[in-house]
C-alpha cells in the first residue's frame, strides 16, 4: 500500500490534536483588527475545531500531521 500524500494547503491551516481533533485559527485576523471591539479581537485568538463531516475529510487530508 503506497504512502498518502499530505495535501500542503491543508497542512498549512489545519492541525490535529492529541485527541485526534482537527483544529484550525480563527477567521479575519489579518488585518483591520482595529475596528473590532475587544470582546471580538480577544475571541479570535482562540483555534475552532471542526465538527461532522468537515473533520473527517480535513482528517484524510493531512494524515501524518
Amino acid at each position: 500500500m503506497p504512502k498518502i500524500k499530505t495535501h500542503k494547503g491543508a497542512a498549512k491551516r489545519l492541525r490535529k490534536t492529541g485527541t485526534g481533533k482537527v483544529v484550525h485559527r480563527k477567521t479575519g485576523q489579518g488585518h483591520f483588527n482595529s475596528r473590532d471591539s475587544g470582546n471580538k479581537t480577544k475571541s479570535k485568538r482562540r483555534d475552532v475545531s471542526l465538527h461532522g463531516t468537515s473533520s473527517d475529510i480535513a482528517a484524510r487530508l493531512i494524515p501524518y500531521k
